[in-house]
């Protein structure tokens, strides 16, 4: 019989672990197929981890990752889905967020032939502000990406992986990866589900602005240059403009002699000359660095201090 895990990272979520189970029960008890449920923890300050062990006492499906310290919902996430070895793996997220009603659907759509399948948000309760950035970050991925590759609009991770997909998830070494835009990247036809994403059932969101906006910057430096880009392009734009200007200077200088003030043309022809040459540098350097960052930050994604319930 296939296996299939389900998999979800967690910080300070007392309020939902032990709900997330008995829905997550509730729905693949009604499927054909072996399943287990994997907690990664990032070193919770509540009672999650308490919890957690009751849960893999009470029920051997229940496997349970403690992690060190909190390496962040992104890392931790990427390595817990990593830590699966079902024929498929579905990511989903503790806060009850991800509607685990939606468990079957995405077996049936793997059962058709997917190898992913994705939740996407086509409505949600949470705040209407925040629903607005998101939907005009993802426009922006969408118009920035390199490589034609197609960006999936309100998609968070939230779905089903087939093994092959995981498979090649392991194969990337990178210490801070961006799923959404690996999940692109890797190609495979994906089927999409539409939801209604519900408010939090307990607790109170841990993604900080600072933390949504270290994630979109994350997505795009890992899959766009243009940025760096467009910094050369506006000082080569920029480098034309001061030159143009220098010149009318120099010209007005040599016409006006006595009426301009000493050193007043050095000044402003230096200023806006070496200003953008120094800026369109700025970005030839930043186009290596990148590539240099790329290539050589080889940090682990989480260090596991504990593990439950696994053989």
């Amino acid at each position: 019989m296939k296996k299939i895990s389900i998999v979800t990272s967690c910080y300070n979520e007392e309020g939902n672990v032990a709900i997330l189970y008995e829905k997550v029960k509730e729905q693949m008890e009604k499927l054909p197929y072996e399943w287990e449920l994997i907690y990664e923890d990032n070193a919770s300050k509540d009672g999650t981890v308490k919890i957690l062990r009751e849960l893999c006492a009470k029920d051997k499906r229940v496997k349970v990752l403690l992690n060190t310290r909190n390496f962040g919902c992104t890392r931790s996430a990427h390595n817990v889905m990593l830590s699966a070895y079902g024929d498929a793996v579905i990511f989903m997220v503790s806060d009850l967020q991800d509607p685990p009603e939606l468990l079957p659907k995405f077996v049936d759509k793997w059962q058709a032939g997917y190898k992913v399948v994705l939740g996407q948000k086509n409505k949600s309760k949470e705040n209407p502000l925040m629903f607005a950035v998101r939907k005009l970050f993802y426009k922006i991925m969408h118009t920035i990406v390199d490589d034609n590759t197609e960006q999936l609009n309100q998609c968070t991770g939230f779905g089903l992986y087939d093994k092959q997909v995981i498979d090649i998830f392991r194969n990337i070494d990178d210490p801070y990866p961006y799923l959404r835009g690996l999940i692109c990247e890797v190609g495979y036809e994906t089927a999409l589900i539409q939801f209604t994403q519900p408010k939090r059932k307990s607790g109170f969101s841990k993604n900080k602005f600072y933390n949504l906006y270290d994630y979109a910057m994350l997505g795009i430096v890992k899959h766009s240059r243009v940025p760096l880009r467009m910094v050369a392009f506006i000082g080569i734009l920029c480098s034309m403009i001061s030159l143009f200007v220098a010149f009318i200077y120099f010209c007005a200088k040599l016409m006006f002699w006595n009426s301009f003030e000493l050193g007043k043309a050095p000044v402003i022809i230096g200023l806006f000359f070496f200003s953008s040459v120094q800026l369109f540098f700025l970005g030839l350097i930043g186009e290596y660095v990148g590539a240099i960052y790329t290539r050589i930050d080889k940090k682990p994604l989480v260090v596991i201090k504990e593990k439950i319930n696994f053989d």
